[in-house]
């Protein structure tokens, strides 16, 4: 598939959310994702929200759904999401309620293997219950509670090989990457390049990032894409 890029939305008003999205879709950004503080601070009205404001941009709402999958599913859809997530660690019903849900209501599913034991083993099963992406994902309290403590935290990159070895659905590789690692993940295969901290937000608070971020994003957005096509496991440049 072609690259696409995804800017993390995690914050914690609407307003703010919109005009980072404004700024992202002038840059080239292709999805936009209602983040997981977003929907905690302001619930299905940040997705409607930017439903309202991008008609015809997908929009993935990142609820991390665990229980009630179904309805969940519901919620975000009717909202205008057009992607929602599901963890690998929920009930196996759970992740089959929201691929039936989003069968149902028409949105793609993707499968977050956060804090899975087998990262590898977590994105087969999320492909074998039917989800159409996966999410190989470090966590934000994994990573600062072992810096602060002084050991070594994995980075998604170590096992994203694996990852998008062992299933066929696309993948792409959140947590803890600097900006050069994340426009590289389309070198291992994973085409869904996904913008957060620190580039567009900042690290230690739910707020647009400080700087000249205008020109960032769009020099970011101009090298992923020129990855064109990307087949698994292989890099190639479109001239």
């Amino acid at each position: 598939m072609k690259t696409i890029v995804q800017i993390s939305l995690d914050l914690t008003s609407i307003p703010e959310a919109l005009e980072t999205a404004r700024l992202a879709i002038r840059c080239g950004v292709d999805w936009l994702e209602a983040g997981t503080p977003l929907i905690i601070a302001e619930g299905m009205n940040g997705v409607r929200a930017l439903r309202a404001e991008f008609p015809t941009v997908p929009i993935v709402a990142d609820l991390k759904t665990m229980d009630g999958g179904w309805l969940e599913a519901e919620m975000m859809a009717k909202a205008g999401a057009t992607h929602v997530v599901v963890m690998e660690r929920a009930h196996p019903e759970t992740v089959k309620m929201v691929v039936r849900a989003g069968k149902d209501l028409g949105v793609s599913v993707m499968g977050d293997n956060l804090a899975a034991e087998d990262m590898v083993a977590a994105a087969r099963r999320l492909e074998d219950l039917g989800c159409d992406f996966v999410v190989h994902h470090i966590g934000y309290d994994e990573r600062r509670g072992l810096a602060a403590s002084g050991k070594p935290y994995p980075s998604p990159l170590d096992r994203l090989r694996e990852v998008v070895a062992a299933v066929q659905v696309p993948v792409q590789a959140v947590g803890g990457l600097s900006i050069e690692q994340a426009v590289r993940t389309p070198e291992y295969g994973a085409p869904l390049v996904v913008l957060g901290a620190p580039l567009t937000i900042d690290a230690d608070s739910f707020k647009t990032a400080s700087g000249n971020l205008e020109d960032k994003l769009r020099m970011v957005c101009d090298r992923i894409h020129a990855y064109g096509d990307i087949a698994k496991g292989e890099r190639r440049l479109s001239h």
